[in-house]
């Protein structure tokens, strides 16, 4: 069940909730990995995005509009700077999540997982 702290422009999930809005939300929602190369080579969501937080506000035309967007990272830090940062530029927070648990939780539950570039 997504979760959302006071002051915080986004839902929080964990991985498998996440997978269950990624399946109910076929064309609706995305992850975008916002982790760094050397990290994304070694697994990550199946069919997400890779936009590394650094680079995140050059490239924030690259976010889908219209779609949930499930942020993701190693731990749920960076991810949840990456909702902040596209709750700041005009998404709307009910479509920016926090997948809290981290890209290693993903592999742990053999969620569909891909290696390499």
């Amino acid at each position: 069940m997504p979760r959302q702290d006071p002051g915080e422009p986004y839902y929080r999930v964990d991985s498998p909730e996440a997978k269950t809005i990624l399946d109910q939300e076929v064309d609706g929602a995305v992850v975008v990995d916002v982790r760094r190369p050397d990290e994304w080579i070694t697994g990550h969501v199946s069919g997400a995005i890779h936009i590394p937080i650094d680079d995140l506000l050059d490239r924030v035309e690259e976010l889908p509009k219209g779609k949930k967007l499930l942020f993701i990272c190693a731990a749920g830090v960076r991810s949840g700077l990456a909702c902040e940062v596209a709750a700041s530029v005009g998404f709307d927070t009910e479509v920016l999540y926090n997948i809290e648990d981290g890209t290693p939780a993903w592999i742990e539950n053999n969620l569909p997982t891909d290696y390499g570039e």
